[in-house]
C-alpha cells in the first residue's frame, strides 16, 4: 500500500521535530473536514485538534497497515461521535457540513431539516458521503463497519419518509 505520509511518520515517530510539524499541516485540512462533517462546525475544530493529539501520542502504535490519513479519519471519526453523544447538546451537523451554494434553492431548509431527523448512524454517514465525498468502502473504514452496514444505510437514509 502506498501512503504519501509514510516518510514523515517514520521520521515523526523517531523524533524529528520538524517531521510531526510538517505531518500535521497535512493532516489539520482532512482532520477539520472530517470533523465538520460529523460533528458539525460547532465543534469541528476541538474534534480535529482532540483526534490529531490523540493520533500523535498513538503514532509509536501506528503499524501502517493502512495509509496514516485513513487511520487518522477513523481517530477524527470516533471523536467527533463521541463529541455528537455527549451530554451537551452541539450546534446542529446541517447546514454546516457544506454550504449551500448562493443563493440557496427553494426548499434547501427542509432538506436539512429531513437530515437532522435522521438517526445518528445514517445521519453520519450522509456526512461523510456528501459532506467529505468518501467512498463506501472510505466510511466503512472510518467506522470500522462492514460495507454493506455503510451501504444500506446510506440507501435508508436517501427513502423518502413515510407519508401521512
Amino acid at each position: 500500500m502506498d501512503d504519501p505520509d509514510a516518510e514523515l511518520v517514520r521520521r515523526a515517530r523517531g523524533g524529528d521535530e520538524a517531521a510531526a510539524a510538517q505531518l500535521f499541516r497535512v493532516a489539520w485540512p482532512e482532520a477539520a473536514a472530517t470533523a465538520r462533517a460529523v460533528a458539525g462546525s460547532a465543534a469541528s475544530d476541538d474534534v480535529a485538534q482532540t483526534a490529531l493529539l490523540k493520533a500523535f501520542r498513538a503514532l509509536p502504535r501506528f503499524d501502517g497497515r493502512r495509509p496514516f490519513r485513513a487511520w487518522l479519519r477513523r481517530i477524527v471519526v470516533n471523536e467527533a461521535l463521541n463529541v455528537r453523544r455527549s451530554p451537551r447538546r452541539l450546534a446542529p451537523l446541517w447546514p454546516h457540513v457544506a454550504a449551500p451554494p448562493q443563493p440557496a434553492p427553494e426548499g434547501l431548509g427542509a432538506l436539512w431539516d429531513a437530515v437532522a431527523e435522521l438517526s445518528p448512524d445514517r445521519r453520519v454517514v450522509i456526512g461523510l458521503r456528501y459532506g467529505r465525498d468518501l467512498t463506501p468502502d472510505e466510511i466503512a473504514d472510518a467506522l470500522d463497519v462492514p460495507v454493506g452496514t455503510v451501504k444500506s444505510r446510506l440507501a435508508r437514509a436517501r427513502r423518502p419518509a413515510p407519508g401521512p
